[in-house]
């Protein structure tokens, strides 16, 4: 590291951005001495989930300086990531560059005994940087105290290892994280022509997967942050990192202080380029660490910076610099980037979508009635955005019966119910019904089972699950307070229930409220009573799974596969059913249907006995 730019002391607290960070939740709690981690590290690591953390270790040049060295920041860093890669489902490590000053066999000798501490336990890769290696060469420099310690013949034994130029200098790493593979290309200091071309052929081999670069000279920062490509920067970015999509994130160290920007590639998509470096701050950065926590669900990469070593420090013994350094919440320290994943990586890694399965896949055991709106479902299926006519049928696939009719209401013109290609990720038919139902005056559509279907009777004592697929338009304009998802006909003053909120309300209906809760109201069988469950408000613009669950004793609702907050303690036993048709798009009271639902509604599925999440139509981890 040569260039010395002023330090950036804002501190600005952001914790709207992210998560508290373990120093953040150290220091807040202050009931016991903090430690960088317990003891075991709460399990493995877990390639399938869709949240895990890449760790980012920038120049650790300053603790591994002639008869001043000391290792001690840096193995508590690792000992740090060896502890928590389970609970923070850590997948890699990446070292920035400059991990000694002056590179001597000495210094670097001690620097791979202090990688023993990671070694064989977490995956990682190192690269070169000026001060590891005589700064005035490039990647064809031959033999260096750096190659024999850190070189292919160490690099080898790391699993996720896939290769290194012929110089040794270069690596990449292919690890799995977040049900995929992901590249990691490791680029020697001030990379030569032929390392760019070794690392093309790298790229070239894996064309498919989504690719973080990181190299020691990329770019440089002004003292608010902002990062600029310093001129190996800008080479790299014309000759690998523009040309090839793949590489989303690259990162370097060498400058300080630390920054970002977003840069567009000739794709149209963006590139995140980050500069980290710390060894400007107190005891040369405390072995600094930068966690990129990706969320793959939250569509997220979360980021905070912190000194494992000083975070396992007593709280009451730290001193002000201590303090001060081990944790630090800036702009460039702190701060989550917006990816869509899949969007961003479709040009080269397209998701292929699930093929529709059939009917017969979801078809339980105790299957009393299953809808769906493509052709399996009703011969008359439309195209999209067809309207569909009053008097199709849309068979009971399960076999019982329970086939439905569609009709409008009030009058309602050929818009009110349309055929729709529109569908959840995860529903088996890949088409959906789309309701335009509305107020002043009331307008809408329903579907409903025959006089004499064996669903208008069946009252679930041992149990049901009740679920179905719904999408709310984005905006979501107009009065549409109280839409119904799905009913039974019939009054509960009807069927001799006194304690509900009226008599003249359905014995079983799930409904939405003007604030978009989802509610699940059920006259019980057995009981005098109303059990209701609320969810949370329901997101408009996509497609959302709700299911209900009753194990002949409670009702809970799931949405998308979670159990929400607000589900009745009360004792819940089957359904208060009176013979009267089951309706789907609208809930009768007081004898009149009103407003039909506003939206999608796609698969439907009602089931005699209680499920687990990862029987549900989209299926979910139990």
């Amino acid at each position: 590291m040569d260039r010395r730019n002023g330090v950036n002391r804002r501190a600005l607290l952001r914790t709207a951005v992210a998560a508290p960070s373990a120093g953040a939740a150290a220091t807040a709690l202050g009931a016991r001495p903090a430690h960088a981690a317990a003891p075991g590290g709460g399990g493995r690591f877990d390639p399938d989930s869709p949240r895990f953390t890449v760790a980012v270790l920038p120049d650790t040049q300053y603790l591994f300086d002639a008869d001043s060295a000391d290792p001690a920041p840096l193995r508590e860093t690792f000992r740090y990531l060896v502890a928590e890669r389970g609970r923070t489902n850590i997948a890699f490590v990446a070292h920035l560059g400059d991990i000694t000053e002056h590179g001597t066999r000495e210094e670097t000798g001690l620097a791979a005994d202090t990688f023993r501490t990671l070694h064989r336990k977490v995956p990682y890769s190192v690269l070169a940087g000026n001060h590891d290696i005589p700064g005035s060469t490039d990647d064809q420099r031959g033999d260096s105290p750096y190659l024999d310690a850190f070189g292919p013949g160490r690099l080898a034994s790391v699993p996720t290892f896939g290769g290194a130029s012929p110089d040794g200098y270069n690596t990449y790493h292919v690890l799995r994280a977040g049900g995929r593979r992901w590249l990691v290309l490791a680029l020697d200091w001030r990379v030569s022509d032929k390392g760019v071309r070794w690392a093309q052929e790298v790229l070239d081999g894996h064309p498919r997967l989504p690719a973080i670069l990181t190299t020691h000279d990329l770019a440089h920062a002004d003292a608010a942050g902002t990062a600029r490509l310093s001129p190996h920067g800008q080479r790299l970015w014309d000759a690998l990192i523009d040309r090839n999509d793949q590489i989303f994130l690259a990162l370097g160290g060498h400058y300080w202080p630390p920054g970002r920007t977003v840069l567009t590639n000739r794709a149209g998509n963006d590139v995140h380029v980050h500069i980290t470096n710390y060894q400007d701050r107190y005891y040369g950065g405390a072995a600094m660490l930068r966690l990129y926590s990706f969320d793959l669900v939250r569509n997220t990469v979360d980021v905070e910076t912190f000194s494992p070593w000083l975070l396992a420090r007593d709280p009451g013994e730290r001193t002000p610099l201590e303090a001060e350094t081990v944790e630090l919440t800036g702009p460039a320290d702190r701060f989550s980037m917006d990816i869509d994943f899949a969007a961003r990586f479709r040009g080269f890694a397209p998701v292929t979508p699930p093929r529709p399965r059939p009917a017969s896949a979801v078809l339980l055991p105790d299957t009393a009635a299953y809808w769906r709106f493509d052709t399996a479902g009703t011969a008359a299926a439309g195209e999209d955005g067809a309207p569909v006519p009053d008097g199709s049928v849309v068979r009971d696939l399960s076999g019982h019966g329970n086939d439905l009719t569609a009709r409008r209401l009030h009058a309602s013109g050929p818009r009110a119910l349309t055929w729709s290609a529109d569908h959840h990720g995860g529903q088996p038919a890949h088409a959906s019904l789309r309701f335009d139902g509305g107020k002043n005056p009331d307008r809408g559509a329903i579907l409903t089972t025959g006089p004499h279907a064996p669903l208008n009777s069946r009252k679930f004592t041992s149990g049901y699950t009740i679920e179905t697929f719904f999408k709310l338009p984005d905006p979501f304009e107009g009065d549409h307070a109280w839409m119904g998802l799905l009913s039974w006909e019939g009054r509960s003053g009807d069927a001799g229930k006194t304690t509900g909120w009226s008599p003249d309300e359905p014995t079983c209906s799930l409904n939405l409220s003007g604030e978009r809760f989802v509610q699940f109201v059920v006259y019980p069988h057995r009981q005098d009573a109303d059990p209701t469950s609320w969810s949370h408000a329901i997101p408009v613009g996509r497609w959302t799974h709700v299911a209900v669950v009753n194990d002949g004793r409670r009702t809970v609702m799931y949405i998308d596969g979670s159990k929400i907050a607000r589900n009745p303690a009360q004792r819940s036993t089957g359904i208060a059913t009176l013979g009267k048709p089951f309706v789907i798009g609208a809930t009768q009271f007081a004898e009149r249907f009103g407003q039909g639902f506003h939206g999608w509604i796609g698969d439907t599925r009602i089931v005699a006995r209680a499920l687990d999440p990862g029987d549900f139509l989209a299926p979910y981890p139990s």
